[in-house]
């Protein structure tokens, strides 16, 4: 079709049917083990940096600020990186270089996030004092390259897996769901970095008269990030070796003719911002579908995503960040009973994840797998409520010191057991979310001729764009209804719903693997 031509100036992928070589799957495991290393960065960012940022004295209007970073650099970079790294002509391959850049660009960034307070000492920030304005200005730069350097290093690895694949769906499947396991490797290593308290006695020069145990620690365990994404992206890189890329080469190969009439049109691109507007102008109709439903999807996540460990130490727990010395405290151990729920949830992620194609096998439909798992999620947000109000129905309290002021104490075991439950359960639906989407949006792309990194940056944006709507709307909306996380829980779960409904009536199934073809192209 003539209006598939503005998707990208790439020609269709090639054909790659056949069953997987061993030699293939090798090296879609070692991509996809970069996921580990990005993740395992993440996950300190959500355990550690919330008390640091308290540390350097950020202003809450600085903070609000800052953590927008993450969906706006997300709804820029990634089609930036993904439509670039489509026409990329390095004779290193058309992704490996920006793998490269994105994970030198995080070390960068760690280290700055890691010694802001030092830094900031050196340009005058006076020990004990607060806020550390130099010091909150080399952390904010440093989380603002943070953000753009995963977005950098995430895209083009999942559009190199989705290159090793090639037009196999089931490979592609396997190569999404391998990233969604790593992913939670990484969450399960970065959680149990970050709940060791003694880690930076392994590297005791990080301690110094601007940065505190707390604060020592974490620049152990980010040194620890930098290694790790360093030494599986280096063997990645090694590894998975792509041949120079070039229009001409590749439609030769697809068994186009290189007409020279034709030529200087082909091979004139559209700019940047034209070709977005083109893409998006003439998506077909299972894309603008994949893009809704994972829209919804998101809505539905990133209240959860947001506030799980505030509702633990909020609601189910009965603390108060801003109230007595008591409150504190429960809210305290509240936030960190999330936290070990937030490791339960990432190890049924993992497990889940290794269980995608099996489990979109037994139920016939990959959709019908995503659908029933919208399902899943909406029920468990519902299920806040229910906690919640169990929680409070069976709230204790003690008198402290004969004062008529009551605190409440911890809830009982079965509320707690379920709110852990609840959180591991939510790992289910989080694999498929992690895999089904991306391999759906490939899949789709192979078929409209579209290339992979601009097909990953538009579905990029039906995620980014929610979380900024979330972020911003949240917060007024609890307040309208009298504060708390529960409202912005509801509309998840209703928004889990719509999602899945649309998923099993109106997301196309994707048609079936093309025909074995022995094409090697682009690998060597």
């Amino acid at each position: 079709m003539e209006t598939e031509k503005h998707l990208s100036s790439l020609p269709p992928p090639p054909e790659t049917g056949a069953p997987p070589d061993s030699s293939n799957l090798k090296k879609i495991v070692v991509v996809a083990s970069i996921a580990a290393g990005v993740q395992f960065g993440w996950a300190l960012q959500l355990s550690l940096l919330t008390p640091y940022v308290q540390l350097l004295g950020i202003p809450h209007t600085w903070a609000a600020f800052i953590w927008l970073c993450g969906p706006i650099s997300g709804m820029l970079v990634q089609p930036i990186v993904g439509y670039h790294s489509d026409r990329c002509t390095s004779r290193f391959g058309r992704r490996r270089p920006f793998i490269a850049a994105g994970a030198a660009a995080v070390a960068v960034a760690v280290f700055l996030i890691g010694y802001a307070a030092d830094l900031g000492h050196l340009s005058g920030d006076p020990i004990g004092k607060s806020p550390k304005t130099r010091a909150i200005a080399v952390f904010v730069v440093g989380f603002w390259i943070l953000d753009v350097a995963n977005n950098m290093l995430q895209g083009p690895c999942r559009a190199l897996l989705a290159d090793l694949s090639g037009s196999n769906q089931k490979k592609t499947r396997l190569a999404n769901a391998l990233f969604s396991f790593f992913m939670a490797v990484g969450n399960v290593l970065g959680y149990a970095a970050g709940s060791y308290t003694h880690l930076y006695k392994m590297a005791p020069f990080t301690m110094t008269k601007a940065c505190d145990v707390y604060c020592a620690n974490l620049k152990t365990c980010f040194f620890i990030s930098i290694a790790l994404l360093s030494i599986l992206t280096v063997i990645a890189l090694t590894y998975v070796k792509e041949k120079k890329w070039s229009p001409e080469s590749e439609k030769a190969v697809a068994g186009g003719d290189v007409d020279e009439d034709d030529g200087p049109a082909e091979s004139a691109p559209m700019p940047f911002f034209g070709e977005i507007f083109a893409a998006l102008k003439n998506l077909q109709r299972p894309m603008w579908i994949l893009l809704l439903v994972t829209c919804l999807n998101w809505v539905a996540w990133f209240p959860f995503l947001l506030f799980d460990t505030d509702w633990m130490g909020r609601e189910v727990y009965g603390g108060n960040s801003d109230g007595s010395a008591e409150e504190v405290k429960l809210y305290d151990h509240g936030v960190r009973a999330g936290a070990l729920g937030l490791m339960l949830n990432s190890v049924v992620l993992g497990f889940t994840s290794l269980g995608v194609e099996m489990m979109a096998r037994k139920l016939g439909k990959v959709k019908r797998l995503w659908g029933i798992v919208n399902f899943i999620l909406a029920i468990c947000l519902a299920m806040t409520i229910l906690i919640t109000k169990k929680a409070e129905s069976g709230r204790r309290y003690a008198t402290v010191n004969g004062s008529a002021t009551k605190t409440p104490l911890a809830p009982s075991g079965g509320v707690y057991a379920g709110a852990l439950t609840l959180f591991a359960v939510m790992g289910i639906p989080q694999a498929i979310t992690y895999s089904v989407p991306f391999a759906l949006a490939s899949i789709f792309s192979n078929n409209s001729g579209a290339g992979q990194g601009l097909s990953l940056g538009v579905l990029n944006l039906s995620i980014v764009i929610p979380q900024m709507l979330v972020s911003v709307a949240s917060g007024p909306f609890d307040a309208l209804f009298g504060g708390g996380n529960l409202p912005a829980f509801v509309v998840g779960a209703v928004a889990a719903a719509a999602s899945g409904i649309l998923a099993l009536t109106y997301l196309p199934s994707p048609p079936p693997d093309m025909p074995a073809k022995a094409v090697t192209m682009g690998f060597h």
